[in-house]
């Protein structure tokens, strides 16, 4: 199958393309319209299944985001709200806005990032610029967008509540309802300080994937709110220099083995009083997930433990406050935080996922916390739960089980009846995000793969496509059509770690690829923990820019890394930057054997977790390589936050030797001079400068030449398009000249002009 889609691709592009191509270039990977196509992100099904909701980037600028509707019945598209009609002069977000964003990765967007439903499906909600607006989908035109009267100051994280009474939101670290059926306005808490109510802490966002801090029962009758103090969590000073002026930043940042946050959990009314607390264990280092049953006379939080060996969800009557545990997950190493707990409305239970087995799976419980039974068996991964459609007894799941790159959608019968054997609902090779409606009756599909942008259509349950929202076809009225007939298609495969466990890669030979040359490589990674890299998707086009100019691109995922199983996973507990390079360097040993390799010139490039890689593989194997670029990396795991660094190599008074040979201090004898091209956002949030400032001293003193970009003002993403666009031409400059051995355009120049004037 994906043979003939492959060859299918090259005979349209042989019959259709145009005849001379456009040449890629960084610019215009970054430049407007976007050259996959529509942007198309926050697909919400309306609750009454009428509508799908959507953002996408307008016309004039791909990164500020509007909202659209699709209207199953006519199949009309309509743009509801332009963000640019509402803030013509942009948006001026406060700090708290700004760190949020870059804990969710949107800090490159601008517009309406964020929206909700009413419950009757006849209103949205939406922030812009710190403003509340209600879009009432039954008003006249002209009169269908309504800014709620809140007062003062910017609005965080706004919800409209499940009986669509009221819309609360964050304000000074504090929590706001706004009566929608009185006008009345309420601050329900008034802290300040080092007090914050209904947030989540920096570690919750940034490691934990909760970005909320308060959940609203299902009945409005109470909220169920977070309320932590960080006072005692150190205070990291640190400089965020921009072109302009500097500022001293004072950042509560726990570092590994430093206190955390302490936290309660609250119930409050939306008509104001004071709150009731649970009384939590004392071993509960980290609220993980709150949600309520469909009742409303309960609801559940998970706690996890300092070190993450254990985390119980708990059963919290609303009224009395009593507590039951339902279920307690333990690990030899850590237990991955998921959200896919699902209270069935119909019956008594609920599905909770689990990797007890060693690989994740569903767990159908009774409401007491008897486990019924599995929903689900044996050694494949299960990504997460997409939906339930208790009518006909099944839960929709994304998952890799049929070839580990892809992302299928597959159907799981609550009763367990087809544990092992899933009915596959997908087909199409690539990769499938899907939406489904709140009973599980159809979804919403955005599909990708190597030779098709994402595209986003409507599908009944069985997998049936009912109607394109945005075929984005790769048609003359393609924003990449231009560059089509150059479009290279990557090649998968597998390689043997030391341990025997399989290695996924992909590869994307240069353009016009002669066998019988040698050519440079590009090598590609990521290499932590949490993510995967060798994905059955549209390309990273700086990717394709580098096959198109000549080098082999090449990215493997190492031992550590996700969607492989816990034995994968577990093979870096309490010790970083040992396996990855191995199996780094066994991709790289296998490149070397390629008659079409020079195995002379191979570069490394990697941001964060990469970057880090990148300097632990130049310090570790440099023989092999002739140089390589690190973004942004981290070098010391003492200056990283306690939730990750923790997880995985536990405290450094705990593993004072693991700290020390994961960081890169002890291997730096073995890098080069002049094999480093080290960049560092000067603003960073995440991975603090103070990591490649370290890094500077250590290279200096012992006389290692680096070669060193900074960038004013940008944060770990280096999210402007300005900033993008320089990093990826330094990026692709440091390969031509240090690892290709071209001097670039500018350079040829410049000698052919010297050469002139002899």
């Amino acid at each position: 199958m994906r043979l003939t889609t492959a060859l299918l691709f090259a005979a349209v592009l042989g019959a259709s393309a145009p005849a001379m191509a456009e040449k890629l270039g960084i610019d215009r990977i970054y430049d407007n319209p976007a050259l996959s196509g529509p942007t198309v992100m926050g697909l919400k099904v309306a609750p009454d299944g009428s509508r799908v909701t959507f953002l996408r980037g307008s016309a004039q600028d791909q990164y500020r985001m509007d909202l659209w509707e699709y209207d199953r019945k006519d199949g009309a598209l309509k743009l509801l709200v332009a963000a640019a009609t509402l803030e013509p002069h942009g948006e001026h977000l406060d700090a708290a806005e700004r760190a949020r964003r870059e804990r969710e990765r949107t800090a490159m967007y601008s517009g309406i990032l964020d929206y909700h439903w009413a419950p009757d499906g006849k209103a949205i909600l939406f922030p812009l610029n710190g403003k509340l607006y209600l879009y009432r989908l039954d008003a006249p035109d002209g009169k269908a967008i309504e800014q709620l009267p809140i007062g003062a100051g910017f609005a965080l994280d706004p919800k409209i509540s499940p009986k669509g009474r009221y819309v609360s939101f964050i304000r000074d670290q504090n929590l706001w309802v706004y009566d929608l059926r009185d006008g009345k306005l309420r601050e329900l808490t008034n802290d300040d300080g080092t007090i914050h109510d209904g947030e989540a802490e920096f570690v919750a966002q940034e490691e934990l994937d909760r970005h909320t801090g308060y959940w609203w029962a299902p009945d409005d009758s109470a909220i169920a709110f977070e309320r932590y103090n960080d006072a005692p969590v150190p205070v990291a000073e640190r400089f965020e220099i921009y072109a302009d002026h500097t500022e001293v930043v004072k950042q509560r940042y726990p570092y590994a083995g430093d206190p955390n946050v302490i936290w309660q959990l609250g119930l409050i009314s939306p008509q104001g009083g004071a709150p009731r607390f649970i009384d939590v264990p004392a071993q509960a280092e980290y609220l993980a997930r709150v949600d309520w049953l469909p009742s409303a006379k309960a609801l559940t939080y998970q706690w996890l433990a300092r070190d993450q060996k254990k985390l119980e969800l708990v059963r919290v009557d609303a009224a009395t406050l009593a507590q039951q545990t339902l279920v307690t997950e333990t690990s030899k190493t850590w237990v991955d935080v998921n959200s896919d707990l699902r209270f069935l409305k119909d019956k008594p239970e609920f599905i909770w996922a689990s990797q007890r087995s060693g690989w994740n799976m569903l767990y159908l419980y009774a409401d007491d916390g008897r486990l019924l039974h599995p929903i689900s068996t044996g050694a494949w991964h299960i990504d997460n739960v997409l939906g339930v459609d208790e009518k006909q007894g099944l839960v929709y799941v994304s998952s890799n089980r049929d070839f580990v790159p892809d992302r299928q959608i597959y159907a799981l019968r609550l009763d367990g009846s087809t544990a092992a054997a899933p009915l596959r609902i997908s087909h199409r090779p690539g990769t499938h995000l899907a939406s489904f409606a709140p009973d599980g009756s159809f979804y919403v599909d955005t599909f990708n793969s190597p030779e098709q942008p994402p595209q986003v259509s409507v599908h009944a349950s069985d997998g049936q496509r009912l109607a394109w929202i945005e075929q984005n076809q790769l048609d003359a009225a393609h924003p990449y059509w231009p560059y089509l007939k150059d479009h290279i298609q990557p090649e998968f495969g597998t390689l043997e770690a030391a341990d025997g466990e399989t290695l996924y890669y992909r590869i994307y030979k240069p353009l016009h690829f002669d066998p019988a040359k040698r050519y440079p490589v590009f090598d590609t990674y990521y290499g932590g923990p949490h993510a995967q890299s060798v994905t059955d998707t549209w390309p990273d086009l700086f990717n394709e820019y580098m096959a198109q100019h000549g080098f082999v691109v090449f990215t493997l995922d190492n031992r550590g890394m996700a969607r492989r199983g816990r034995a994968f996973a577990d093979a870096v507990y309490h010790r970083f930057g040992k396996v990855e390079v191995q199996d780094q360097t066994t991709g790289i040993d296998w490149l070397r054997r390629q008659p079409w390799v020079d195995p002379a010139r191979i570069g490394v490039f990697g941001w964060s977790f990469g970057g880090y890689l990148t300097v632990m593989m130049l310090a570790q194997d440099s023989a092999q390589l002739a140089g390589g670029v690190a973004v942004a990396p981290v070098t010391n795991w003492r200056l990283y936050d306690t939730v990750y660094t923790e997880r995985y190599l536990g405290t450094p008074k705990e593993n004072p030797e693991g700290y020390r040979l994961s960081s890169v201090f002890p291997w730096l004898k073995g890098l080069p001079s002049h094999k480093l091209y080290l960049v560092h956002g000067m603003a960073d949030d995440n991975v603090l400068l103070q990591n490649s400032v370290e890094l500077m001293s250590a290279l200096q003193n012992q006389g290692t030449q680096f070669r060193l970009m900074t960038y004013p003002g940008a944060k770990h993403g280096l999210s402007t398009p300005a900033q993008r666009k320089h990093v990826f031409h330094l990026i692709a400059d440091f390969f031509r000249r240090q690892i290709a051995g071209d001097c670039g355009e500018t350079c040829k120049a410049s000698a052919a002009a010297a050469g002139q004037r002899k």
